[in-house]
């Protein structure tokens, strides 16, 4: 993004509210091993030092649990002291399940007895790798699928755009049931896969149209008739000047990803399980509905989905209002002339010979 465009964003606080929200997700995402996890971060047992046992599966420290250090031995364990897939024994469970929030589990435990708030949050993790992985592929696809149809046309042009016509012609959730009902077991990679190319039609028509409004431009004519090939012309002037809507169909698509890939896992047809996935959290929730302590399942993960949803379309609307030349330093007051200014800059007509206009 350019210095100009970074400056347009920023003017709005909203745009930044959902960038600092959409940057919270992504730490929660990739420190979510530091904040819950049934294995210490760092051990020292029987004179041996381990670095990063929650990372790195040590064969000696397989079924470690806390009352097997001994004196002289010591951890550094995580906050949450549970894992995403932690099912605790029978002669450990107190009361029925779900479990309500209590000391040992803040957020309470699911049907399973597994740690609610440790599946949140590695649920993060497992909503943005499917937003953002399936969003640049869709923009990838539809990018280059876009651009050569308004570059080149012809028969480009009408296979692209049929293509994306049929793909658009149905719904997108029936669709993405019925490619994902194909498969005889989904994983998150096939989850993944099947909202991208479901969902590059959309990227490919804003694209196109851009290619077909730069492709007229006095310098890609000028390349053309200075002897540049359509290859160079379009590698070196139309791609460069078409990455904007793409990008803003990027944030706008990792948005759409999520809420996608948790409407599938709601459903039963997207992270298998026992992933953790806000999705699969909150069907879990809706087996108990009944059971007060499920609400909890239904509700935090509803939230999270709200919560990230609307950073990245926050994001987006800031990107695309700050690559839209329309929209290019707006509110500026000094390029306004007030109304005092006009009446001093344009005075009331002098009656007569030009003396002042005598008083009535």
């Amino acid at each position: 993004m350019r210095r100009g465009a970074w400056r347009s964003f920023a003017l709005r606080r909203r745009n930044l509210f959902g960038l600092g929200l959409a940057l919270g997700f992504l730490l929660l995402a990739l420190f979510a091993d530091f904040i819950a996890s049934d294995r210490p971060i760092v051990l020292r047992k029987e004179g041996t030092l381990y670095l990063l046992p929650n990372l790195i599966e040590y064969r000696r420290l397989r079924g470690l649990v806390p009352g097997d250090l001994r004196s002289g031995d010591w951890a550094l364990w995580p906050p949450v002291r549970h894992g995403p897939y932690t099912i605790p024994a029978l002669a450990d469970l107190e009361g029925p399940l779900p479990q309500p929030p209590g000391p040992d589990h803040l957020l309470g435990t699911d049907s399973a007895g597994r740690d609610v708030l440790a599946r949140l949050l590695y649920g993060t993790r497992t909503s943005l790798g499917v937003g953002v992985a399936a969003a640049l592929i869709q923009v990838s696809i539809g990018l280059l699928l876009g651009v050569l149809a308004g570059y080149l046309g012809g028969f480009v042009d009408v296979a692209v755009t049929r293509a994306a016509e049929v793909l658009l012609s149905f719904p997108l959730l029936l669709l993405l049931l019925a490619a994902q009902g194909v498969l005889e077991r989904t994983t998150l990679f096939s989850t993944m896969a099947v909202i991208a190319l479901t969902r590059w039609a959309d990227t490919s028509r804003l694209v196109r149209a851009e290619a077909m409004r730069v492709r007229e431009m006095p310098y890609v004519e000028a390349s053309r008739a200075l002897g540049s090939s359509r290859l160079r012309t379009l590698r070196v002037h139309v791609l460069p000047n078409c990455l904007s809507p793409a990008l803003v169909a990027a944030t706008f698509g990792v948005g759409s990803a999520i809420l996608l890939e948790s409407a599938l896992s709601f459903l039963g047809f997207g992270a298998p399980e026992p992933t953790a996935s806000w999705g699969l959290l909150m069907a879990n929730g809706f087996q108990d509905v009944l059971d007060p302590n499920a609400r909890v399942l239904v509700l935090l993960p509803g939230l999270a989905i709200f919560l990230a949803v609307s950073a990245f379309n926050l994001i987006g609307e800031g990107v695309r209002d700050a690559l839209d030349p329309r929209h290019q330093g707006e509110g500026a007051r000094s390029a306004f002339i007030t109304s005092d200014q006009k009446r001093k800059l344009s005075p009331m007509p002098r009656g007569g010979g030009g003396g002042p206009t005598p008083a009535t």
